[in-house]
This record gives structure tokens, C-alpha cells and sequence, in this order.
């Protein structure tokens, strides 16, 4: 019996790349939401630095991706020196995003056998002003392994030292081992949650995941939120809080 009801996502984020509203309509209000993330994140390093933040949902099709590029964005935007790392290496869609090759990428990295790694043959530098972009590479039989490697660890406090914010889109954690590999090198965990699709049960069971691994979550997004009468519109909010009394209930 399936715990969970599966919710199956579409292709489209991966044959077409998210959508930068930040880039598109910068005045616009979903624009504005995001940089109120970027707000609220920024206030959560004041005490403890938070330099390597990651980006995972429950399930596929949540819209992490569209929320971790766009978020990033407007870091960049901001004046921070910004990389954004595709460790989704089941479903990369970043290079479709930003429309970059993904000939070589993270796994590149993550698979050499060089004593030194030169960046700029792997990174996208300045996709926009203060954002570079690091694509997943060829898609891996092992990513599980690969994550896990000391040469990740070494990679990132390679690029922690190089870039103000190091910002990961990670594999859904629930359908993904590697997120929950991942997280744990992280100063930061967002969960993407979209309204009316991801389960309650499932947002409970990905906390329970990160908590095993000690990660400090630092919120979570609320995803599609339809807030016009006309069904138009759609918003992001960011806060603290989950409801458990009916598991099977969507967010």
C-alpha cells in the first residue's frame, strides 16, 4: 500500500526551464515576493552564517527549481556574489533554464581524477551580473555515491570560499536519496511545497528525513498560491508551521 497518493509531475521544467520572473518582470509582484525570501534568508544569518542554502520539495513538479533560480536572482541582483549548482542528477533542468550547455557540469567535477579542478572551465560565469551557474553535467548511473564523495565536501568548502552564497537545486527528497546525503552538508535547507498538490503527510515526512540528518531547515515556501478572484495570480509565502491532522490532506 502506498503511503503516500502519488502526484507523477510533467517534463516541462526539464525540456524548457523555469521561469525567471525576477528576470521578465522584476516590478512585478511575484518578483517582489521572492526578494522578500531572500529577505527572510538573509535574516536568518545574522546570528549563524548561512552560505550554502538548498532548494528540495517533497516530490517532483513542486516548483523548487522555479523558487532556487529565481531566489537566486535576486541575491545576485542584490549585490552578492552568487553561484547556483544544479544537484539535481536525476532531472537537471538549469541549463534549460539559463539555456547553457550541460556538457560538462557538476558531475565533471565530481568524477575527475585531476588534482585541481579549474572553475572556469566548469562554472558559467556572470549568466546575469553576480550569477554564475554550475549545470548538473552528464547525467550519472551513481549520484548517490557521488554526493556522498569526500570530493564533494572538498568542492564545497571550495566554492563556499570563492562565492558569498552557494545555492543548491536538489532532487525531491522523498523520491531521491541524494537530497537527504546532500543536506546534511548544508548551512540550510528551504522546503518547496505546492499548494494544492504536495500532501501534508509528505511535507511531515520530508522534515522527519531532514531532522535525521540534522539540518537546519530554514522554512518553506508556499508554492502557486492563487490569490486573484479571477484565479489569476499567483504568490509565494515563506514562514514556519505545518499541519499534521490529516495526512492525507494537501497543503
Amino acid at each position: 500500500m502506498a503511503l503516500f497518493k502519488k502526484k507523477r509531475g510533467t517534463n516541462e521544467t526539464m525540456k524548457h526551464g523555469a521561469k525567471l520572473i525576477t528576470l521578465a518582470k522584476p516590478k512585478s509582484p511575484i518578483a517582489e515576493q521572492f526578494r522578500t525570501i531572500r529577505t527572510n534568508i538573509n535574516f536568518m544569518s545574522v546570528d549563524e552564517k548561512v552560505k550554502t542554502i538548498a532548494f528540495t520539495s517533497a516530490n517532483i513538479s513542486e516548483g523548487k527549481s522555479t523558487v532556487s533560480a529565481n531566489v537566486a536572482i535576486t541575491m545576485a541582483q542584490a549585490g552578492k556574489k552568487v553561484l547556483l549548482i544544479d544537484a539535481d542528477l536525476h532531472r537537471p533542468t538549469m541549463h534549460q533554464t539559463f539555456e547553457l550547455r550541460n556538457v560538462v557540469g557538476l558531475t565533471t567535477v565530481l568524477t575527475s581524477e585531476a588534482d585541481e579542478i579549474y572553475m572556469n572551465q566548469v562554472v558559467n560565469a556572470d549568466v546575469i551580473p553576480n550569477l554564475s551557474v554550475l549545470t548538473s553535467g552528464p547525467i550519472p548511473p551513481n549520484p548517490a555515491e557521488l554526493l556522498s564523495s569526500k570530493r564533494m565536501k572538498a568542492f564545497l568548502e571550495n566554492v563556499s570560499s570563492h562565492y558569498d552564497v552557494v545555492i543548491f537545486d536538489m532532487a525531491p527528497i522523498l523520491e531521491i536519496s541524494d537530497s537527504q546525503i546532500l543536506a546534511g552538508e548544508m548551512d540550510g535547507i528551504v522546503l518547496v511545497a505546492r499548494q494544492g498538490v504536495t500532501q501534508k503527510a509528505g511535507i511531515k515526512r520530508a522534515v522527519e528525513m531532514l531532522e535525521i540528518t540534522k539540518t537546519r531547515i530554514l522554512g518553506y515556501i508556499m508554492n502557486d498560491v492563487r490569490t486573484g478572484a479571477d484565479g489569476y495570480g499567483y504568490g509565494y509565502g515563506y514562514g514556519y508551521g505545518y499541519g499534521y491532522e490529516q495526512d492525507t490532506k494537501k497543503a
